[in-house]
C-alpha cells in the first residue's frame, strides 16, 4: 500500500511540475520574447524562427537522449524522465498561445518565468525523474561530478543562450539570465526542501543540565555526542539538535543562562524528515 501510495505521490509531482515548467514557457517566456536554457530554450529559438510547436519540437529532440539516459541512469529514473518529458511536452502542446505579453515590464515577465520554470523543474526532480534534455545532463553531471543539479542545468542553460543572443537580441539574452538563475536557485531550493530549520552544536560544561532544559522547556529531543578538546585533552559532552528558526533566540537565551562561557554554533538545515517535525511525537 506504502509503495503504491508513494508512485502515486510521484506521479502527481510529475505532472504538476510538468505543468507548471510549461506555463513558464508559454505564458511568460514565448509571449514577452524571452529565451530559455537546455532544450527548452532550443524549442523557443524553432518557435521564433520557423512556428514549430515547441511541445512536438521538446519530444523530438529528447528521443535521442533516451538512449543515452538509458546507459547511464538507472530503470526507475529512466522511466519516469520519459513520463516527465511526455508530460512537459503535452502540456507545452496544451498551453500553447495562452499568455500575453506584460507591457513594458520584461523584467517582471523574467521573474514570473524563473519562479515557474524553477518551480516546475523541482518537482519533477523530487519525484526522481527529469523532464529530459538538459535535465538528464545535469543528472549525469550530478552523478558522477557531484554537481548540484540546479548548477549543472545552469551551465547547460548559459550555452544555449550564447545561440539565443543572434535570434533574440542582448536586452532579451540579459532578462533571459534573470529567468535561468532564479530558476536553478529555486530547483535546488525545492528539491533540499522549502521547510529550512536550524541545527544547534553546543559545547559546555553543564551540557546535562542543557540537555535536560530543552527536553522539558522546549520539548525538543536533544543528541548527546562524546567529544575531546584538542588543546586541553579534557573529555567534554557535545550537544545537537534541530529546531525551528523562531525557536532559535530561546534556545540562546536558556543555554546563556546555564553556562555564559559555553560554545554554541548554528547551521543552516532543510528538508528535515522525523519525529516532531514531518510526522507526531509517538509516547513511548
Amino acid at each position: 500500500m506504502t509503495f503504491s501510495k508513494n508512485i502515486l505521490k510521484e506521479m502527481i509531482l510529475i505532472l504538476a511540475g510538468s505543468f507548471i515548467f510549461a506555463l513558464g514557457i508559454n505564458y511568460f517566456a514565448i509571449p514577452n520574447k524571452l529565451a530559455e536554457g537546455g532544450i527548452a530554450g532550443i524549442t523557443i529559438i524553432t518557435y521564433y524562427l520557423f512556428e514549430w510547436s515547441p511541445g512536438l519540437v521538446n519530444l523530438a529532440l529528447n528521443i535521442p537522449l533516451f538512449f543515452l539516459g538509458f546507459k547511464v541512469l538507472d530503470r526507475r529514473t529512466m522511466i519516469y524522465t520519459i513520463i516527465g518529458t511526455i508530460t512537459s511536452s503535452f502540456f507545452l502542446t496544451v498551453t500553447e498561445s495562452w499568455g500575453a505579453p506584460i507591457p513594458g515590464d520584461p523584467l517582471l515577465a523574467s521573474l514570473y518565468t524563473g519562479v515557474f520554470v524553477g518551480v516546475g523543474l523541482g518537482l519533477v526532480f523530487r519525484s526522481g525523474g527529469t523532464t529530459g534534455g538538459a535535465s538528464i545532463l545535469a543528472r549525469l553531471g550530478h552523478k558522477y561530478l557531484g554537481w548540484s543539479i540546479g548548477r549543472s542545468i545552469l551551465a547547460f542553460d548559459l550555452l544555449v543562450l550564447m545561440g539565443a543572443y543572434f535570434v533574440i537580441g542582448r536586452e532579451k539574452v540579459m532578462y533571459t539570465l534573470v529567468a535561468v538563475f532564479i530558476g536553478a536557485r529555486l530547483v535546488d531550493l525545492v528539491i533540499e526542501g522549502m521547510d529550512a530549520r536550524k541545527a544547534v552544536t553546543i559545547i559546555s560544561n553543564s551540557a546535562v543540565a542543557i540537555s535536560d532544559k530543552i527536553t522539558h522547556e522546549m520539548e525538543r529531543g536533544v543528541t548527546l555526542l562524546k567529544g575531546r578538546g584538542g588543546y586541553t585533552g579534557t573529555d567534554k559532552e557535545v550537544l545537537y539538535i534541530v529546531i525551528n528558526r523562531q525557536e532559535l533566540p530561546r534556545l540562546k537565551q536558556l543555554v546563556h543562562q546555564l553556562d555564559p562561557s559555553s560554545f554554541l554554533v548554528v547551521h543552516d538545515v532543510r528538508d528535515v524528515l522525523g519525529e516532531g517535525f514531518t510526522f507526531e511525537r509517538t509516547d513511548s
